[in-house]
């Protein structure tokens, strides 16, 4: 069934955990999103664009928002693999960021995979070998190449330590870089960001 709702274009209205309100045109659609919309539009007030996937279940309708057509493809690839339905799928791109995501899967890293909630070792290896191919259709793969050839980077693993997503863990220290020579400055300004 094609969507009935592609695309989404609004007023924050109101932030949830993983889900934001949007009002168009005088109604107010909730959106189940992931982290990177959550950190690039997740306040009251902000204007949002949004991808749509509108999802029919047996139980209702739901509404999953994403911040381009990249992003959404991803999804629709994750939940065309058996046992990995919408929310799992969702999950993973929150949990690992798409290109954290796409990364893994391209590298087959199943132990990465798997540290999305819902996802087990037999899940993960279904997603590395069925999806390895189709990712490679994404513009987000090139991304990930670059990714995959650079070095550690300390004030990430630190986050990641400390228990923030890796997501908002890589943005943090993205925008903290031109800040402090050291390590440990880069750290501490990145901390006061996140802490904000």
């Amino acid at each position: 069934m094609s969507d009935m709702i592609a695309r989404l274009r609004g007023e924050v209205i109101e932030v949830g955990t993983g889900r934001v309100t949007v009002d168009a045109g005088g109604v107010g659609y909730e959106v189940l999103v992931p982290e990177s919309v959550l950190l690039a539009v997740g306040r009251e007030g902000a204007q949002v664009d949004l991808r749509i996937r509108h999802v029919f279940r047996e139980d209702g309708q739901v509404l999953f928002g994403f911040l381009n057509s990249d992003q959404r493809r991803l999804f629709d690839l994750l939940t065309d693999v058996k046992g990995c339905g919408a929310k799992t799928s969702l999950a993973m791109i929150s949990e690992l960021g798409e290109i954290g995501a796409v990364s893994a899967i391209a590298t087959q890293d199943l132990r990465m995979i798997a540290r999305t909630p819902g996802i087990g070792m037999k899940l993960a290896e279904r997603i590395a070998i069925e999806l390895r191919d189709k990712v490679a259709e994404l513009s987000l793969v090139q991304r990930a190449a670059v990714k995959i050839e650079q070095p550690e980077d300390e004030v990430v693993d630190a986050l990641l330590a400390l228990g923030y997503r890796r997501q908002e863990a890589e943005i943090a220290a993205s925008e903290v870089r031109r800040e402090g020579d050291s390590v440990e400055v880069q750290i501490k300004s990145a901390l006061r960001r996140l802490a904000r």
